[in-house]
C-alpha cells in the first residue's frame, strides 16, 4: 500500500464520532456509470451511518457548440437532475441534486444557496454531525455553511486541475485548501500519492475496489460471448476488441484508435459509453462501433462479451496519474488487455499488453485475439480477487480511525 503520512494518532477522549456522511460526488449519480470511487465507498459507508450523495456541481462551464454537440444534452440532463431533488435510493443512502451554477462566477452566485440544501437534506436522513466526503473540489466552497463537522475526507482521485476545460488555476486553488483541511486526504494513484502525500496534513493510498464476483461470474458464463451477451453487443461478429467507459477527448485518443482499427480490419472495435466527441468521427472506419452508455448492472456482461478488451489512452498529466477503476474490472473478468502507457501499469506488470504506437498495439490486439493466454488471465484475475470495495471501505474507517475519526456505531461498542 504504501507508506502514509498521518497526524499523531488519537489518544483517548478526543474522538471525534460522526452520524452520517455527506459526500460531494464527482458525477452524477443518475447519468454515471455508478462504478466510480466515491459512489461505491458511499454504498459501503451506508452500512454504518446514513449517507447524503450530492451529485456533482461541476468544474467545467458547458460552452455552446462544444464537446461534439453535447452542450445541449448536458443542459437537458443537468435540468432533469434538478428536477429530481432529494431521493432515497436505498436503506441509509440519498442522493441530491442541488441547484448550482457551475464555474467560477457561478459558484458566487449560488456558493450560499447551496449549503442551506445539503443542510436541510442531512437533517432528512438524520444526519447532524456529518464526515465530509469530497470527491469534487469545489464543494470546498461549502464547506464553512455546513456547520459542525466530525471530519473531512478529500478525495484526490485524479489531477482535477489538470482535466480539459476547467479553469485549472481556480481548481488548484481548491486541491491545495482541501489538502490544508482534510483530515485525510485518500490517493488511488501510486504515482500521484508519491508525488503529493508531503503536502496534506494526512493521506492515504487506498486504491480503487472491484465487485470480483459478479465479473468473475460475466466473464466464465460460457455464453458471455453469444448468447449472454447484450443484444447491442450479440449483433456484433467477432472479433471483438472492446472499450467500455466515457469516450471523451480529454482522455480517450480517438485517432490514436482509428488508427488501430484501419490496421486490424478483420477485428470489431466496440466502444460502450458516453461519448463527447464530434459526431461522425468514426463514419470512415467500418470496424469501429459506438453502442452508447449501458447502466452498471450491464457493465460486467458487456465486458465478458469481448475478446479483448482496450484502453487507448492519451499522452497527458491527466492519464500520467489516472488509476482507471476498469483495469481491475477488466482483470476480474479475464479477457486480455491492451493498453497505451501510464504508471500505475508497473504494479501490473505482466498481466496487460503495452503499447505507444498505433502498429504495435494493432498487433498486440491481433495477438492477444489469437492466442488468449489463459495462465497469464488467471494471474491476473487472482492479482485482483482481494480488492473488494467493502475491504476499500474498511481500510478508509481504519485510517481514519487512526486520526480520531469515527462512525458513532464504532464508537458506542
Amino acid at each position: 500500500m504504501g507508506q502514509n503520512t498521518m497526524s499523531e494518532p488519537r489518544t483517548q477522549g478526543n474522538t471525534r464520532t460522526f452520524d452520517g456522511v455527506i459526500c460531494f460526488g464527482g458525477e452524477d449519480w443518475w447519468y454515471h456509470n455508478r462504478a466510480h470511487y466515491d459512489m461505491q465507498m458511499m454504498r459501503e459507508l451506508s452500512a454504518h451511518v446514513p449517507v447524503l450523495y450530492v451529485n456533482s456541481i461541476g468544474m467545467r462551464v458547458p460552452t455552446p457548440g462544444g464537446e461534439g454537440g453535447m452542450f445541449l444534452r448536458r443542459v437537458t440532463r443537468k435540468l432533469k437532475s434538478f428536477s429530481r431533488g432529494l431521493v432515497r435510493v436505498r436503506d441509509r443512502f440519498a442522493v441530491q441534486s442541488p441547484v448550482v451554477v457551475p464555474g467560477k462566477w457561478g459558484m458566487k452566485i449560488s456558493g450560499s444557496l447551496l449549503p442551506r440544501q445539503v443542510r436541510r437534506a442531512a437533517r432528512k436522513l438524520g444526519i447532524e454531525r456529518p464526515l465530509v466526503w469530497i470527491a469534487c473540489p469545489p464543494g470546498v466552497e461549502a464547506l464553512d455553511g455546513l456547520g459542525d463537522l466530525a471530519g473531512l475526507v478529500y478525495q484526490r482521485t485524479d489531477r482535477f486541475e489538470a482535466y480539459e476545460g476547467v479553469d485549472g488555476a481556480l481548481i488548484g486553488s481548491f486541491d491545495e485548501a482541501l489538502k490544508g483541511r482534510a483530515d485525510l486526504t485518500l490517493y488511488c494513484s501510486r504515482h500521484l500519492y508519491e508525488a503529493e502525500r508531503g503536502a496534506s496534513r494526512a493521506s492515504a493510498f487506498v486504491d480503487h475496489g472491484v465487485d470480483f464476483e459478479d465479473f468473475v461470474r460475466a466473464g466464465d458464463d460460457p455464453g458471455a460471448r453469444t448468447t449472454a451477451a447484450p443484444e447491442g453487443i450479440r449483433a456484433i461478429a467477432g472479433p471483438r476488441a472492446g472499450f467500455v467507459g466515457d469516450i471523451d477527448s480529454a482522455v480517450f485518443d480517438h485517432e490514436f484508435l482509428l488508427a488501430v482499427a484501419r490496421l486490424a480490419p478483420d477485428v470489431q472495435f466496440v466502444l460502450v459509453g458516453g461519448c463527447t466527441l464530434p459526431e461522425g468521427w468514426a463514419d470512415a472506419a467500418p470496424n469501429v462501433h459506438l453502442t452508447g452508455r449501458v447502466p452498471y448492472e450491464e457493465v460486467m456482461r458487456t465486458m465478458a462479451a469481448m475478446d479483448v478488451l482496450l484502453m487507448p489512452w492519451h499522452r497527458s498529466e491527466w492519464i500520467e496519474a489516472c488509476n482507471p477503476i476498469k483495469l481491475k474490472e477488466y482483470l476480474a473478468t479475464a479477457r486480455p488487455i491492451v493498453s497505451t502507457d501510464f504508471p500505475e501499469l508497473r504494479s501490473y506488470a505482466g498481466l496487460v499488453d503495452v503499447a505507444n504506437d498505433a502498429a504495435a498495439f494493432a498487433q498486440a490486439v491481433q495477438r492477444a485475439i489469437a492466442e488468449p493466454e489463459s495462465a497469464r488471465l488467471e494471474r491476473g484475475r487472482a492479482h485482483v480477487a482481494e480488492a473488494s470495495w467493502s475491504a476499500r471501505k474498511d481500510r478508509v474507517l481504519e485510517e481514519l480511525g487512526r486520526l480520531g475519526v469515527e462512525p458513532r456505531e464504532s464508537a458506542a461498542r
